[in-house]
């Protein structure tokens, strides 16, 4: 090859990586799924404060709202979520659910879908539904409903595009308290539990609705599915009522589980995966506690070693961050919550602080931002040998178990009443 045309096809190579990076610096930061931009609480943002006043972080809007631990998803300049309006009689739930969208600047409401989700037959004790996350795809918005409906919308305009009733069309049974399982995109599938034998999990194409196949046969819980990759392969992770899975999000094909039976078969916080050490550290509260397993490729199929099991430690409903080789999370079911640190290698419990109650936690520009049940919302910075406070101030006042969404400097919550927007910068 001639030197001057080397040289050229070079040239070009290097701009084209450059107008890439510049390309996707300047995308706006979105938030269009359960976890954030990778699923794990993890989120490229800087610039934040490192101290609020006592007051808190400035508040940029309030609204109410209504029941249910939805989290927000963002995207364009709007947000999304779910919600039970208030019932007019005290002590009783209304008999419907809705998705809305919100202004992201204002927090008034763009549009809302409202569809009927009766209360017969679902312990509400600790709160109505709806629990899961709506998913961004495109255009559209996919939700799933309390009675396992799940529906395509047009992000725009709120109009159903397609729906599917999993415990009419499938013979899925009833969920206990309500479904709380986020939707997860996979190619041009979207993957969620169905419910029952044989279809633990489905998939269905985000256009026409149709399914493209159901299988797996792990018992159902609260936790949403993720995707991860093993040596190469990717790997959809059914975290189930009795065990733990890893299936092909191709054909739903099982490709390994390990046991992790809860009491009521409630395993509800979100797994982290590391490929770095090849550990899938998972933890639930109600009798099993915590456990770490490390996942290779040898043969054509996933050896499964379990590395370290620590029933002290146990997330009950909150998210767990993974920082180099630790990982700090909220430990505790039925008695207090202390904020834990835990060596992912060894399983050793490294710290636990009393700080916080029960909270859900977002790590972004080197610092832990944490929002715990009673509405306090903290910063700190953490490591192996503690937890400093940087600020924390009460925001809200109902029951907040809702993990908060941070888009750029701007951060999203709600409890069971309301919904602010607060400026970290």
């Amino acid at each position: 090859m001639p030197n001057r045309l080397l040289g050229s096809l070079v040239i070009f190579a290097v701009l084209s990586s450059v107008a890439a990076a510049v390309k996707a610096q300047s995308a706006p930061p979105s938030w269009t799924q359960w976890g954030g931009p990778t699923r794990d609480f993890m989120v490229p943002s800087t610039g934040l404060a490192n101290a609020w006043p006592s007051t808190g972080p400035k508040r940029l809007w309030t609204r109410t709202l209504g029941e249910g631990h939805s989290a927000i998803v963002a995207e364009g300049g709007r947000l999304y979520t779910m919600y039970r309006p208030a019932s007019p009689a005290r002590g009783q739930f209304a008999q419907e659910e809705l998705v809305i969208a919100l202004d992201a600047a204002t927090g008034n409401t763009i549009w809302e879908h409202k569809y009927a989700s009766p209360t017969a037959g679902i312990n509400y004790t600790e709160g109505a539904g709806p629990h899961a996350t709506p998913l961004i795809v495109g255009n559209r918005l996919f939700v799933v409903g309390s009675r396992r409906e799940f529906f395509a919308l047009d992000k725009m305009t709120g109009k159903v595009l397609w729906s599917h009733d999993f415990m009419k069309e499938y013979g899925a049974p009833e969920i206990d308290r309500g479904m709380a399982n986020s939707p997860v995109l996979f190619g041009n599938t979207i993957i969620v539990p169905i419910g029952g034998k044989g279809q633990a999990m489905g998939a269905f194409n985000p256009d026409t609705g149709a399914l493209v196949w159901k299988a797996g046969d792990v018992e159902y819980s609260p936790a949403s599915p993720s995707l991860i990759t093993v040596d190469g392969q990717t790997q959809l992770i059914a975290f189930g009522g009795d065990r733990i899975a890893g299936l092909d999000p191709v054909n739903g094909r099982t490709l390994w589980s390990h046991p992790h039976k809860t009491d009521w078969g409630l395993n509800i916080s979100s797994p982290v995966w590391s490929p770095a050490d090849h550990l899938l550290v998972l933890s639930s509260a109600y009798g099993t506690g915590s456990r770490a397993l490390e996942l290779r490729q040898s043969g054509g199929a996933t050896k499964v070693t379990e590395r370290w099991a620590l029933n002290r430690v146990r997330v009950h409903i909150g998210t767990i961050i993974r920082v180099g080789d630790t990982a700090y999370l909220s430990s505790g079911d039925f008695g207090p919550a202390f904020l834990s640190a835990v060596n992912t290698t060894t399983g050793a419990l490294l710290w636990q602080d009393r700080a916080f109650a029960r909270a859900q936690l977002l790590f972004a520009d080197q610092k832990l931002i944490l929002l715990d049940e009673e509405g306090v919302l903290g910063l700190a910075s953490v490591s192996p040998q503690g937890l400093k406070i940087l600020a924390r101030a009460q925001i809200l006042e109902n029951r907040a178990w809702t993990p908060p969404t941070l888009v750029g400097r701007t951060l999203y919550v709600r409890d069971r009443k309301t919904m602010a927007a607060y400026d970290l910068s």
